[in-house]
């Protein structure tokens, strides 16, 4: 590497505005100059944000914790794709390097009944821990320590479970899909547990109460557009919904 630092480019933003959630909200221009193509996506709205804040006008709520990717609240719509172009990518990891100077860019929250609007581009996804919270828990047996290998597990079942495991709940498989679905949400949190030999024991109840809890919030229903899939950051496959299926049948028939 020279060395050499990267010109700033000029972005035009279009920015979700809505002060709470009976606002009917409006997208507002702002002109963002001098923006580090190194910057991550977040730190060019963190200088958005301090432009509209020296010029006393009302900085843009937007969710944010970790910024590495693991968390899953940073979620946004940009130019109408959940996190942005750049595949398996949360937003916080996006750079302004994928943006060519002058463009122009629609920043709005994700869309979905279940998933009202707090504030600007902000959402309530507590749904998502209501239908956790609906999966009850895992029986395992408590007292001392097992030896490490007392559990064999397979190996297949063991990545598989891992793979599910690494949903990050931050909504974009919501936001993506037509229906507002959160199957692919739902079956990665059944399927992390429901492969190991611990969840078992409620494997097919945990699914139908998960299932139960995700139409009460008024999530939509899969009809296998795969628009899901396509926006996870995390890569979760909608071959979990397959298998979150078969449990929920193999519950509601027990």
């Amino acid at each position: 590497m020279s060395g050499k630092q990267s010109k700033s480019i000029n972005i035009k933003l279009n920015v979700w505005r809505q002060s709470g959630p009976k606002d009917a909200g409006r997208f507002e221009r702002y002109d963002l100059k001098g923006v580090s193509p190194d910057s991550s996506f977040l730190e060019m709205l963190d200088q958005l944000n301090e432009q509209l804040i020296g010029e006393g006008k009302e900085p843009v709520a937007f969710d944010h914790d970790c910024r590495e990717g693991i968390c899953g609240s940073c979620g946004m719509v940009v130019n109408g794709v959940p996190h942005g172009p750049r595949k398996l990518t949360t937003t916080c990891q996006l750079h302004m390097r994928e943006y060519r100077d002058g463009a122009e860019l629609w920043i709005e929250p994700w869309r979905a009944k279940a998933f009202p609007v707090l504030r600007d581009l902000m959402v309530d996804r507590s749904a998502f821990d209501r239908i956790i919270a609906a999966g009850g828990y895992v029986s395992v047996n408590t007292g001392s320590a097992q030896d490490a290998n007392a559990l064999p597990v397979n190996k297949l079942a063991a990545d598989l479970a891992f793979d599910a495991a690494t949903c990050i709940g931050c909504g974009a498989c919501v936001a993506a899909c037509p229906n507002a679905s959160a199957m692919l949400f739902t079956s990665a949190k059944v399927t992390h547990l429901g492969l190991l030999p611990q969840g078992q024991v409620e494997r097919a109840e945990r699914a139908v109460s998960m299932v139960s809890q995700m139409e009460a919030e008024g999530f939509g229903g899969c009809t296998n557009h795969g628009e899901c899939e396509a926006a996870c950051p995390k890569g979760i496959k909608v071959d979990f919904i397959a298998r979150m299926n078969r449990d929920f049948i193999a519950g509601s028939l027990a």
